[in-house]
């Protein structure tokens, strides 16, 4: 489909059809990108997709445990009521 830059303020902007808008699954909120000469619109993708799974899968592996060993403070020793 060819269409035409508009004038936003000093930007420019591109209008998109709803039936391409549908076909792309977009919503209100999109990324924006440059690659190879094009400018691509994505669906904005959640920050945190995928985290649970993965906790999951690390926990089923057993490579959820601590890097480092934990060390007691003078704070744990002296200070510390439960």
């Amino acid at each position: 489909m060819k269409t035409r830059l508009v004038r936003i303020g000093n930007s420019r902007g591109v209008r998109l059809p709803k039936l391409l808008i549908a076909q792309a699954g977009l919503t209100e909120e999109v990324e924006l990108h440059a690659k190879d000469g094009a400018i691509v619109i994505e669906r904005a993708s959640a920050p945190r997709a995928g985290w649970s799974e993965a906790a999951r899968e690390m926990l089923e592996r057993n490579d959820d445990l601590l890097v480092d060993p934990p060390v007691s403070t003078h704070f744990d020793e002296k200070e510390w009521e439960w």
